[in-house]
């Protein structure tokens, strides 16, 4: 289908329909727009809407070999970050949304939260293991301003002592150092912050509504400083688009004192692998078959590896230079992977008149 106006401060440079599942695919007419500017004047600027949804479950739990952890909370569908590459994209096309815009500007924010995981965590067959947030979604986004759905989550791990970890391109976790700091005190969190780059204009255009990776470079900095364990995740590296900046972010990381660091090669799954070629030809037409070229030489030749214990992991040459690159700089800065190890001992079960069980 045509590409909408590319719409500045948005990531997607279209409203691409998805096709796996026959979702109605809208063309725009390009006399009819000329028509409608002339008569109503230009379409509206696109605005950020959000839709309240009350999910029977708020937990999912995964037996995936690819991820850390087993169980995840995603406080928001759909993310105004509006990352280009972002693999949760293709999740809003289940709902017969774009994976493009749509994704950064129709969202879904799940206030009852912290209510279900006390549900669950109350139950007598519950047995705790850390939380992962951010997983999908970032449970920082602009919207968290308003709903605080991240810190009522987190205020309930700290009640129940529950171990729960955060991933987030915003510094907007600084709002939560006072939990995220009395939980490090229990041994019951770690944050990673991405930095995919150096370069705020780059970051515009990858990630148009998430922070600065100054902002996100002095976060980690506040973290160490109140006790926080953190790292630093160049999350993910585009060959020939942000790999330059893998040391340059680790030394910098560094300065501010972080002693861990990992680092994942983009994905392309569904729907992204499109949005990220027409973003490739609108942003960096010069060098758009080198970038998917490269893309599709560590990943046996096609856009995206979708098997299990094999996404995470990318092969060939390309994929031995950033390892190499990578383990280098990270022996330059004496850091390390990150070893979270964190106390499900303390975990106190709840009861569901929010009281604390005595047991």
């Amino acid at each position: 289908m045509a590409a909408q106006t590319f719409s500045k401060g948005r990531g997607a440079q279209s409203s691409q329909a998805s096709t796996r599942f026959n979702i109605a695919a809208r063309e725009a007419d390009g006399d009819w727009q000329d028509v409608h500017d002339c008569v109503d004047g230009p379409v509206e600027k696109l605005r950020t809407t959000v839709t309240v949804e009350h999910p029977k479950a708020i937990l999912s739990f995964n037996a995936s070999p690819d991820v850390p952890f087993d169980r995840s909370i995603n406080a928001y569908r759909g993310c105004e970050h509006g990352c280009i590459y972002c693999f949760a994209r293709p999740t809003h096309a289940f709902h017969d949304l774009s994976p493009g815009l749509d994704f950064e500007t129709k969202l879904f924010a799940k206030p009852d939260a912290a209510r279900l995981l006390r549900e669950t965590l109350a139950k007598p067959s519950y047995r705790p293991a850390p939380i992962a947030m951010g997983t999908n979604t970032d449970p920082y986004q602009p919207i968290e301003a308003d709903y605080l759905i991240t810190r009522q989550v987190l205020e309930t791990c700290l009640e129940v002592r529950h171990p729960v970890t955060i991933t987030t391109k915003s510094d907007r976790v600084l709002q939560d150092l006072d939990l995220l700091a009395e939980l490090a005190r229990h041994n019951l969190t770690w944050v990673g912050i991405s930095v995919t780059s150096l370069d705020p204009q780059l970051s515009r255009l990858l990630e148009p509504r998430a922070a600065s990776p100054a902002k996100r470079l002095a976060a980690l900095g506040r973290l160490v400083d109140a006790g926080v364990p953190c790292h630093v995740s160049i999350a993910p590296v585009i060959p020939s688009i942000t790999d330059c900046y893998i040391e340059g972010i680790l030394a910098e990381a560094a300065k501010f004192g972080v002693s861990a660091a990992t680092w994942i090669i983009v994905r392309l799954p569904h729907e992204v692998a499109p949005l990220f070629r027409e973003w490739l030809q609108t942003h960096f037409p010069d060098r758009a078959g080198k970038v998917m070229a490269t893309i599709q030489s560590i990943r046996g030749g096609r856009d995206n590896d979708p098997r299990f214990g094999m996404r995470m992991k990318p092969e060939g040459v390309w994929a031995d230079l950033f390892r190499r690159r990578f383990a280098i700089a990270m022996r330059r800065h004496a850091m390390s992977r990150p070893e979270v190890k964190l106390d499900c001992t303390r975990f106190r079960r709840p009861s569901t008149d929010g009281q604390l069980s005595l047991l």
